[in-house]
């Protein structure tokens, strides 16, 4: 999960001494960086030691959150990373890094930033400003170099020493792979203690080393070491300068490979994040390589350790095994090719999630554009250098997700540099620059959005383009109504439905009915509801529900909820308010959509807080204010929202007094609001939170 601590479940062996040093440094420290040679441990360590502290060591540190910036190629989403992994989705348009100094400036949190040796002028810049803007923050790094700052504290990790600490590790693992090996001959204890020798100890070089057990007896795989260790050292000479011990380990393990596991291992290289088996036949296969080749060879590397599998089944290449990999590509000159694939590969995955975006698996497409956020990424930089028509049609089709996911300032800074690089009045520009206009609302700045609104309905009009008049009147409709423009946005709908073709059915329960009529549709109840005509409202957003929910859709049945919600705490109906805003909160919740759900935190607040429950009103209220501040801003939506957030204020103060409702306020905003949201779904809010089991 993003931002958590990496879990493992083998031994972790030794290094007792290191942790009680790490620990300790960390604590009187608020700079640390661990640092020693690739595949040291330093990453493991680190996880080690933060999953096992005590009650009273967790309380000192705060809530540890972890960014693994191996994934990333250079710095530049090196911000963004470290937001997403402390739980910052991005909203404003302001400085990204002025933003998250912002959200992390009163929080107690120990950001780790792991495997960031080739980012360091970049950490050491945005270290400079977190430091000095957030008080409560402490930074640990993992990386093969220092920072070189003043306030460093540095740890270097040396390898397991030869003896029992290297020894114990070898032999848990290799017992894994040859449970024979339970039971030992004083030789064969002999032998492994060699081999551990000759790897110096480096845990990275025994673990590869005793997946070749399957294969080979101790006192081969000795021989083997002792006579291919200084030729493995010559044999790839573009390797970087770093320890012989994981440098022959890793030439050791791909001479032992099949060669087509070594033209596999090279080939996923192309990968910076995790895949799943589909995604490398897809983007690996070819040549001598055949389709079922990739599922014997992705066993083959899996058992001797290339590739690790991930507690959710997807697959991941070490960046030490990675860059080992890469290597070799470009030894076969087969970079361009295999990058090429990659890039169409996650194209096609994103055109088959925007057109699955309407159906039951919609959920599921936001979870898998959500993780495959960094191949998607490279997919992006490839393009733009090699197809840029191609990267205005990837960054169009991804940027309504990532809007809707928390990547926001990455959609709108990807959809800036490809829309002038495409060629005008093509259908993939226009989706590119409606993408544009969503972002850019999204994050506040209204005049742009409108006026790349009218844009949108310029082009569409030139190009008589009926989905794109229904995609930009949903733009110009949602901008009006953030700006309290109600009348303009009803009437933005209302053209561009009377402006379809006399054949064409904008009915959203019609079987072909686009997104862009759902969210016109939904634009129309929004408008309605601001103009005061709530009976209509009502009736309109009932039915666009029941449309919605007959699709098995989920975005749009989330915010006829919204407008439910709101339709039935204006006519006094408070309990039926509350359960429109859990419905809207359980779905909100599925998509991952933080600023959804604040806004359905607030309505449940103000329903909460009508129905005489005013330290639960509070204390939801304060839960929203955080998920606020997760977006970058203070309340936003439509601004009758403004008024009920006030009334319930006033309504929970006048019922339960100034201080029990800034207590629950506080306590509200401290507490996880995933948590809150959890109890607030579950049916599980009690009257009186003091009893309740909001962490």
């Amino acid at each position: 999960m993003l931002g958590t601590i990496p879990q493992y479940t083998d031994l972790f062996v030794g290094r007792a001494g290191e942790r009680e040093r790490l620990l300790s440094t960390i604590t009187t420290h608020r700079l640390t960086t661990l640092t020693g040679l690739g595949g040291v441990g330093k990453s493991r360590l680190a996880a080690y030691t933060l999953s096992s502290l005590s009650g009273r060591e967790a309380e000192a540190l705060g809530e540890v959150r972890w960014a693994d910036l191996g994934v990333l190629p250079d710095a530049r989403r090196l911000v963004g990373t470290v937001a997403d992994a402390v739980g910052f989705a991005d909203h404003t348009h302001g400085k990204p890094v002025e933003a998250l100094c912002g959200w992390l400036s009163d929080r107690r949190v120990l950001l780790v930033l792991d495997s960031c040796e080739h980012l360091v002028p970049a950490c050491r810049d945005l270290l400079a400003e977190l430091l000095t803007g957030c008080p409560r923050l402490t930074v640990l790094l993992t990386s093969r170099q220092r920072l070189e700052t003043p306030a460093e504290a540095v740890i270097e990790i040396d390898p397991l020493p030869h003896g029992d600490d290297a020894f114990a590790l070898f032999v848990d693992r290799a017992v894994a792979v040859a449970p024979a090996l339970r039971v030992r001959s004083a030789q064969q204890n002999e032998d492994a203690k060699e081999i551990c020798r000759l790897l110096d100890g480096v845990p990275l070089a025994l673990e590869l080393a005793s997946a070749q057990l399957m294969h080979h007896t101790l006192a081969e795989l000795r021989r083997r070491l002792r006579s291919q260790r200084t030729a493995l050292s010559a044999a790839a000479p573009t390797w970087p300068r770093r320890h012989r011990s994981l440098h022959t380990a890793m030439g050791w393990s791909h001479e032992l490979c099949e060669p087509l596991e070594r033209l596999l291992w090279a080939r996923l290289s192309v990968f910076r994040g995790t895949f799943d088996e589909d995604a490398a036949r897809s983007i690996c296969s070819g040549g001598p390589l055949s389709a079922a080749a990739v599922g014997t060879a992705l066993k083959g590397l899996t058992a001797k350790s290339v590739l690790s599998r991930r507690p959710d089944g997807r697959l991941h290449l070490l960046e030490s095994v990675r860059e080992y990999g890469w290597m070799w590509l470009g030894e076969l000159r087969q970079r361009e090719a295999v990058q090429a694939r990659h890039a169409e590969h996650f194209l096609a995955l994103a055109r088959s999630a925007d057109a699955g975006w309407l159906g039951a698996d919609q959920v599921t497409w936001y979870q898998t554009i959500d993780a495959a956020h960094t191949d998607l990424c490279a997919a992006l930089d490839h393009l733009v250098d090699t197809a840029p028509g191609r990267a205005a049609e990837l960054a169009g089709l991804v940027g309504f997700f990532w809007s809707c996911c928390g990547h926001l300032r990455e959609a709108r800074a990807y959809l800036t540099q490809v829309l002038p690089l495409s060629r005008s009045h093509t259908p993939e520009r226009a989706r590119a620059q409606w993408a544009l206009g969503v972002a850019t609302l999204l994050q506040g700045d209204h005049g742009v959005a409108a006026g790349i609104g009218r844009r949108c309905a310029r082009d569409a009009a030139r190009s008589n383009d009926s989905e794109g008049r229904l995609a930009a009147a949903y733009l110009l409709g949602i901008t009006h109504l953030l700006c309290g423009r109600a009348e303009e946005a009803y009437a933005a709908v209302v053209e561009a439905f009377r402006q379809m073709p006399s054949a064409a059915d904008t009915s959203p329960a019609a079987p072909d009915a686009s997104p862009s009529v759902l969210r016109c549709h939904l634009v129309e109840v929004f408008a309605l509801t601001g103009l005061g005509r709530l009976a209509e409202a009502e009736r309109k957003a009932i039915s666009l529900r029941a449309d919605c929910v007959a699709r098995e859709e989920c975005w749009t049945t989330a915010y006829t909820d919204y407008q439910l919600a709101l339709i039935a705490l204006t006519q006094g109906e408070p309990a039926r308010a509350t359960e429109h805003a859990r419905d809207m909160l359980a779905g909100k919740r599925r998509l991952g959509d933080s600023f959804g759900v604040a806004l359905g935190l607030d309505l449940l607040a103000a329903a909460t807080a009508a129905q005489g429950r005013g330290e639960t009103a509070a204390l939801v209220s304060g839960a929203g204010e955080s998920c606020w501040r997760s977006v970058g801003h203070t309340q936003r939506g439509m601004p009758e929202l403004r008024e009920v957030r006030e009334a319930c204020w006033r309504t929970a103060r006048a019922a339960i007094g100034e201080a029990l409702f800034e207590r629950a306020f506080r306590r509200g905003m401290e507490a996880e609001p995933g948590s809150v949201v959890a109890l607030a779904v579950e049916r599980r809010l009690p009257d009186d939170v003091s009893t309740s089991d909001v962490s």
